[in-house]
């Protein structure tokens, strides 16, 4: 029986059929000389697996980055030789700082030619080895259907990653027997010991003020509903990091929101207080804790995560707790004791109370006619709780992890560990595919004009997408920093570029509105919530708005900037 599904097929032959039996029905990408025997074979199986054509390899990659963080799914991105190859590299590293599961498929020339400089010839393995998992060069097709089986299984398995493998043009026109193999699964992992479980139970046990920090490893599980639990039995709050969002409704009593750099006053000065922080999927990252050797002075720390590198990476903790992040988080839960802590729950609350305080302060020393504040207000009230918010990077970015409210997880795209301005247009395409809804993208005039060229995929392919301009004719995050530390020197950070987007949208086959008013911004978002295709919205803000709380570089958390004394125009 199964030599009678042996097929001798060729070798672009067997990276569809691969494909397929990996459950891929979507790819992202863009054409050339080095892969159109694999575009040949996804035209004639156009009815099986659906191409998306971006208008540059980049903005593939991060449609199928964005694809993968809300399905959950590996997203799968196709380019060519040379530039194309190289073209993707952003896109890849934007996935390995954020451990999202990809699989880059990339065309060489012939075997013969490598290392002869052929034209458009590029070692992509080499320039791609540090932000990879792993990648392959195939230089058997026999070898070639296994190879993509074990890409699509790394990328998931364990901390997922971004997979590379490089196919030479001689590959994918050999033939070789092709057997149709099951879906390659994850190895399981198994938690983490359980005397090193129970070691934990017993610091968080005698603990008065636990805090749960968790970030992006605990989203991509899907942690929501045990976090909660957790924080119910111990009487802990919670708070994330910038990759954390969305994985607990917003709504939830005991969730502070996103701490650090520009996070929220409450859930940072928790963090300060605690006694004990139980870090779930997260790396400690920089932007969470300002001055390491500052961070956590008065707080034991319990780390869980599925990557042991991360363990003592950042910060130096009491108990690390390595394996299934889900299993030892649910054995954690059963470890500890009930137990009821007033004095922290009510401190929790004031924290809450200081930090809306100190967002109407914000507010009310705005400079906008639409106001941060304001403008993410109406996006909570007009959206649904299904709907995906997708950002670029800058100040709308931080913005929009301050405000937005989230009730379903996976709802919240953005890049985190890289910051890769130019990140949201694409990421909206695939978030917008992979959900069959309207997206939402949050940008700004700087990050936009770095891939607005996808406003092109976003018309040709029917996504439905609103676009939420922040237009302050700056680089707003940067500008920010030379306002606080470099005495206002703004050194080539305005963007009096002249562009009209509202135009430009039109020119593209998008509809455009520009607003000036809270009422007419509310009014307009409306519309492109209820009408199909694209809609732009271009909202004037002043360049010298700020993002606060401010965390200053190298400072500790304690030393959160939340208002700004300088004499501001009025």
């Amino acid at each position: 029986m199964a030599n009678a599904r042996r097929r001798k097929l060729t070798g672009a032959r067997i990276v569809i059929e691969t494909l397929l039996e990996q459950g891929v029905h979507t790819v992202f990408g863009y054409p050339g000389g080095q892969v159109v025997d694999i575009y040949d074979e996804l035209y004639r199986s156009r009815r099986r697996i659906r191409h998306i054509l971006t208008a540059h390899e980049q903005g593939a990659a991060h449609a199928a980055d964005g694809f993968a963080r809300v399905t959950g799914q590996v997203g799968t991105v196709i380019a060519t030789s040379g530039p194309g190859a190289t073209n993707l590299v952003t896109g890849i590293a934007t996935a390995m700082l954020d451990s999202v599961p990809m699989v880059i498929i990339t065309g060489n020339v012939p075997t013969n030619l490598i290392g002869r400089d052929s034209f458009q010839e590029i070692n992509i393995t080499g320039i791609t080895f540090s932000i990879t998992k792993h990648n392959y060069f195939v230089t058997d097709v026999n070898e070639l259907a296994d190879t993509i089986r074990e890409a699509y299984r790394i990328a998931a398995e364990g901390r997922p990653g971004p997979v590379l493998v490089d196919i030479p043009k001689d590959v994918q026109v050999a033939k070789a027997f092709f057997e149709p193999q099951p879906k390659a699964l994850p190895s399981p992992l198994p938690p983490a010991p359980m005397e090193q479980i129970l070691a934990a139970a017993e610091i968080i046990n005698a603990a008065e003020r636990p805090y749960v920090y968790f970030g992006g490893g605990a989203a991509a599980c899907g942690m929501g509903e045990a976090l909660m639990a957790f924080a119910e039995k111990t009487d802990a709050c919670l708070g994330c990091s910038f990759m954390g969002l969305s994985t607990v409704p917003n709504g939830y009593p005991r969730f502070l929101g996103m701490e650090g750099m520009h996070g929220r006053y409450a859930s940072t000065m928790a963090n300060v207080e605690a006694d004990v922080i139980v870090a779930v999927g997260v790396r400690f990252s920089d932007r969470a804790t300002g001055d390491t050797k500052r961070y956590a002075k008065r707080a034991k720390i319990v780390q869980l995560d599925v990557d042991d590198a991360e363990v003592n990476k950042n910060v130096i903790v009491d108990a690390g707790l390595v394996g299934n992040l889900k299993e030892t988080f649910r054995l954690l839960t059963e470890a500890v004791k009930q137990k009821e802590r007033p004095a922290w729950h009510a401190r929790a609350l004031a924290l809450k109370e200081k930090g809306r305080e100190i967002f109407n302060k914000i507010d009310a020393d705005a400079l906008s006619a639409v106001t941060p504040k304001q403008l993410f207000e109406v996006i909570n009230e007009s959206k649904r709780p299904e709907t995906v918010i997708a950002t670029d990077v800058g100040q709308h970015q931080m913005w929009a992890a301050q405000y937005l409210r989230f009730e379903q997880p996976r709802r919240f795209v953005s890049s985190g560990g890289l910051g890769t301005m130019g990140y949201g247009m694409g990421a909206a395409i695939g978030a917008g595919i992979a959900t069959g809804q309207k997206t939402v993208l949050i940008t700004g005039d700087g990050s936009f004009g770095m891939n607005l060229n996808e406003l092109a995929t976003a018309v040709s392919c029917g996504t439905g997408l609103v676009i939420v301009v922040l237009n302050n004719s700056a680089l707003g995050m940067v500008r920010q920093m030379q306002t606080f530390f470099y005495g206002g020197r703004y050194a080539h950070t305005s963007l009096s570029r002249g562009t009209d987007f509202v135009k430009l949208a039109e020119a593209f086959g998008a509809k455009g509105e520009r607003v000036s008013s809270i009422e007419e911004f509310r009014a307009a978002f409306a519309r492109g919530m209820e009408t199909k295709g694209v809609t732009l919205i271009d909202v004037p803000i002043d360049k010298d708005e700020l993002v606060l709380p401010m965390l200053p570089a190298d400072g500790a958390l304690d030393e959160l900037i939340v208002t700004d004394e300088r004499k501001r125009k009025q």
